[in-house]
């Protein structure tokens, strides 16, 4: 019996259309990536800002040095023989006199050595006694012919080589002697202990430094001047020291020694002032040196100039400008670098060579952060009375002296 196959067909499964599926994968896709997308950049925030109004000031050139008091005579002195500190009789700043025991050395074999000389000196006398009451006998047997002369010539000789060797015995006893006396160490001058180089227990060689001595009297103002100002100090030039303890001092000095040559580390050239008068610093004490003839001494005033704070200078500004400022448009209350040019140091402050104007308004403080063209504000003291315009003659309050650029608060304006 035919069997018909289509009973036993089995329905092919119906196909679900793709295009809702694909419309829910593009709308997913977009909705992520506007989730990656970068967001705006917040503005720049606008900063406030203190400003300065360039103006010209004083230059206080003072030419000031710092020193320190040093004796003209500086000793470092230790034993001449070697040995073993067994005791060190000073302790450091301690003032001595001439002749006093500083250090003690161990005498024990210097002592066995001057014994053993004088032993030997007690054999050479009596060798030379003998020879000497045999040539007095010979003498005698000679003045009667009974020993030829040449016999007595002998005995002469063997007077004179005993005497010698007399004499060399004596010499080495006072050598021996004075080994001995060498294991303690005397203060040659009166003066002042300022070092000490070696400690009871330890070996020394001869000649090894033990103590420092300052030698009373004549005393130095001791500084060190740069290469650029080296041809301005000469030989005999005065200068007025003032230590730095006692403002109300001055002392006179003249210069009576400078270095040849630069010190290898510092590369700074040392000088040293003769310090005239009774009463001197003590030896140690911190002073003011201002040299006469290389500027005004004692904040006197010279020349006119534009001086700036150094947080108001910045390095590498621009790409590569070198020293630059911000100078503040009041048109656009923006900023922009200003390359200056730096002539030296007065105090804590910049002179400015080139760069800017009197009557510019640069920003004090906070340069690190500004870019050019940025936007910003002028800031302004909370505390301040409202009406009241400060100016730079508010710094002149409190006895300072008037700076190149007026204060912070002239920003408040």
């Amino acid at each position: 019996m035919a069997v018909s196959s289509s009973r036993f067909a089995v329905p092919s499964p119906q196909r679900r259309p793709v295009v809702p599926w694909l419309a829910v994968s593009v709308v997913a896709a977009a909705a992520l990536l506007s989730a990656c997308s970068k967001k705006d950049a917040a503005p720049e925030p606008v900063r406030a800002v203190k400003l300065l109004t360039v103006g010209e000031a004083q230059l206080e050139s003072t030419r000031e040095y710092a020193g320190d008091v040093r004796a003209r005579v500086e000793s470092r002195l230790g034993f001449r023989v070697a040995g073993k500190i067994t005791r060190r009789e000073v302790e450091l700043g301690q003032h001595v006199k001439a002749g006093q025991v500083l250090a003690r050395l161990d005498a024990r074999d210097y002592q066995l050595g001057a014994e053993a000389a004088r032993a030997q000196v007690s054999s050479a006398t009596t060798q030379r006694d003998l020879a000497q009451a045999n040539a007095q006998r010979f003498r005698a047997l000679r003045a009667q012919n009974f020993i030829s002369a040449a016999e007595m010539e002998r005995y002469e000789a063997s007077l004179k080589a005993a005497q010698a060797t007399l004499d060399q015995a004596k010499a080495q006893l006072s050598t021996q002697s004075n080994q001995e006396n060498y294991t303690l160490l005397l203060a040659d001058v009166d003066g002042v202990i300022t070092g000490v180089d070696a400690e009871p227990g330890q070996v020394v060689a001869a000649g090894t430094p033990v103590v420092r001595i300052a030698q009373d009297g004549a005393r130095d103002a001791v500084f060190a001047v740069p290469e650029d100002r080296r041809s301005s100090i000469r030989m005999g030039q005065g200068v007025k020291v003032q230590p730095w303890s006692d403002a109300s001092q001055t002392i006179a000095g003249q210069i009576r020694e400078v270095a040849a040559s630069a010190d290898a580390a510092t590369r700074t050239y040392q000088v040293k002032a003769a310090l005239q008068g009774g009463q001197l610093p003590a030896l140690g004490s911190t002073v003011h040196v201002w040299p006469e003839g290389t500027g005004a001494a004692n904040g006197a005033v010279e020349a006119s100039v534009i001086k700036l704070p150094t947080t108001a200078l910045r390095q590498d500004g621009g790409g590569g400008q070198g020293t630059a400022v911000w100078v503040y448009d009041p048109a656009t209350s923006t900023v922009r670098l200003q390359p200056v040019q730096i002539a030296t140091a007065d105090g804590n402050e910049a002179v400015i060579a080139s760069g800017l104007k009197p009557g510019m308004q640069v920003v004090a403080t906070g340069v690190h952060v500004l870019n050019p063209g940025q936007k910003v504000t002028i800031y302004r003291d909370k505390y301040a009375k409202a009406g009241k315009e400060p100016d730079a003659s508010a710094s002149e309050a409190d006895g300072r002296p008037q700076q190149g650029a007026t204060g912070a608060a002239e920003a408040g304006k």
